[in-house]
């Protein structure tokens, strides 16, 4: 399973939120490219972009950042969410050196969209699918659609989606630990891999992942807690290696 540090852009610079909130946001770090070289030295073998700032303004904000990180680590696979509305940005990203663009809102307004995107770039798109109490959210996550989150993952399996990642936005930046249960019974629900996002605190949220990995889940976004030093990421990616047997090396 692999651990893949979360870069979160707000205005620039590298930032945490708390649920998704805007106006509760910690920086972590004023050059996302350095931030990312922190997290290459460490042994990632993926990285997870936001551009938070895109995805309250429905377009491409913090593009040129996400730029300079691809080319700064261009055999490091990166995957890019926030403000992907349309073919062009998704385009314009995997040009740039992107290697999976992931749909969030416009998956949930707008399905067809997901299926349009993977037959133009086949292998290279992620749904992300943000919850609470089982409904997924959209905007930000500022507000709560009617929809279910399993019945839109297997929707968006059939459409060809390359992974979904399954973020529970209760405890995401929170610090209270994964939602390893729902993330299985999501995984269980579904044949494309599942990534997890939202709360991991520490070593004993990847043991929970861990031993739920057969269910499908290929990978875990880690943020606040490597930002705040509880996890640290080479050890934890050893725990992974040892509990999965290293299946998260083959994902990149």
């Amino acid at each position: 399973m692999e651990l893949i540090p979360a870069i979160d852009i707000k205005d620039g610079k590298c930032v945490r939120l708390r649920q998704g909130r805007m106006d509760d946001v910690t920086v972590f770090g004023d050059d996302p490219v350095e931030v990312a070289r922190r997290w290459v030295e460490a042994g990632a073998r993926r990285l997870h972009m936001v551009d938070l700032d895109g995805a309250r303004a429905g377009r491409p904000v913090n593009a040129e950042v996400v730029r300079r990180v691809t080319a700064a680590f261009p055999d490091l696979p990166v995957q890019v969410g926030g403000g992907i509305r349309d073919v062009e940005t998704a385009e314009a990203y995997l040009r740039a050196g992107v290697r999976w663009v992931i749909i969030g809102t416009k998956a949930v307004s707008t399905p067809h969209f997901v299926s349009e995107l993977c037959l133009e770039f086949p292998g290279h798109v992620i749904v992300g699918l943000d919850a609470r109490e089982g409904k997924v959210a959209v905007d930000g996550w500022s507000k709560l659609s009617h929809h279910d989150v399993v019945d839109l993952a297997q929707r968006f399996e059939r459409e060809g989606v390359e992974a979904i990642v399954y973020t529970d936005i209760s405890r995401d930046g929170m610090m209270q630990g994964v939602n390893a249960e729902a993330t299985a019974a999501l995984a269980r629900a579904i044949h494309v891999p599942v990534i997890a996002s939202g709360g991991i605190s520490s070593l004993d949220d990847i043991r929970a992942l861990c031993a739920v990995a057969d269910d499908g889940i290929e990978g875990a976004i880690i943020g606040r807690a490597l930002y705040e030093g509880s996890i640290d990421l080479a050890e934890a990616q050893r725990l992974a290696d040892e509990l999965c047997g290293g299946r998260g090396e083959s994902a990149a």
